[in-house]
């Protein structure tokens, strides 16, 4: 029981049990006070398994000669003291740990005046147990062996976000953007009719970065869905809801995880990207975003038409 018990708690992640703890997994709440305990019960676990192996090896030693004693002594602990217990414990760590916890309680009351003192130097000297700490790689590659096992619910469609979701934050908006040569603008001088209109219809565009003499020169942005709210043959810098000046800039460097959530704080679905020298290179929409951490195009009714 020691034995096995040793190498079963200590083979549980304090991490992980802490984590299955605070969402009420009734083993993991057995086991992790006792856990994260880990000299006090590695010295009580120690000292009861040193104590049992050294009475049986004297019992044995009372009965029988010193060879025949040191064999028998020797099968019985490697086999049912070691051997056996760890490799049975070791697999079912949990439910083993929580089953023994109320015992392993009593222990560690019962030898606590010879236990905690050394428990207290051991944790004096050596520090507190290290936590586990997984990097991104490590999280994406535990999230593909999760999908990849017939032991877990986890899907193909949820490893593919969570890898776009822990990788986005490292993209930068020079590499998802729309250049500007695919992007449409319009002079802020541009009259409002009917024909502009009926451009503006038939495109699948809902935003439009608005140039002042030069398509270099960014100084607002149209929202097509609100023309037909506005006066007819007025400059398209004079619309009072389908323009609107006060638009997102954003640099070319910036990361992803920077620039959602400055379109989630300001309440905008696009950004239009401008260098240092406030140069136009493109835009990035808050739909360009979404791809990147879903890994997976989105198509509107727009796609669907240009796929036909």
């Amino acid at each position: 029981m020691f034995s096995g018990l040793t190498l079963g708690y200590f083979s549980l992640n304090l991490n992980t049990l802490e984590r299955r703890a605070k969402h009420g997994n009734k083993e993991a709440l057995a086991i992790y006070p006792i856990r994260k305990r880990g000299n006090l019960l590695l010295t009580t676990l120690l000292l009861g398994n040193v104590m049992v192996n050294t009475a049986l090896s004297v019992y044995m030693g009372s009965l029988l000669s010193g060879v025949v004693a040191g064999v028998i002594a020797t099968s019985l602990i490697f086999l049912f003291g070691e051997i056996i217990p760890q490799a049975a414990f070791s697999r079912h760590a949990l439910w083993v740990g929580s089953t023994f916890a109320p015992i392993t309680r009593i222990l560690m009351f019962v030898m606590f005046p010879i236990t905690f003192p050394i428990a207290y130097m051991l944790d004096k000297l050596l520090g507190e147990e290290m936590s586990t700490l997984y990097s991104k790689n490590d999280l994406m590659q535990i999230v593909s062996d999760l999908e990849e096992s017939e032991h877990s619910d986890l899907d193909a469609d949820e490893e593919r976000i969570v890898h776009g979701a822990l990788q986005f934050s490292h993209t930068s908006v020079r590499e998802i953007m729309t250049s500007k040569e695919a992007v449409e603008t319009f002079d802020k001088n541009q009259r409002i009719n009917q024909s502009f209109i009926d451009k503006i219809a038939q495109s699948d565009f809902s935003r439009y970065p608005i140039y002042s003499g030069n398509e270099d020169n960014i100084v607002g942005i149209l929202y097509s869905k609100d023309l037909i709210y506005e006066e007819q043959d007025i400059a398209l810098f004079e619309a009072e809801d389908a323009y609107d000046d006060k638009f997102l800039s954003v640099r070319p460097d910036e990361m992803l995880d920077a620039v959602l959530g400055r379109m989630l704080k300001q309440k905008k679905h696009m950004g239009v990207v401008l260098t240092r020298n406030k140069q136009f290179l493109g835009v990035v929409t808050l739909e360009d975003i979404i791809e990147e951490i879903i890994q997976f195009e989105i198509e509107d009714e727009g796609d669907d038409a240009d796929n036909e």
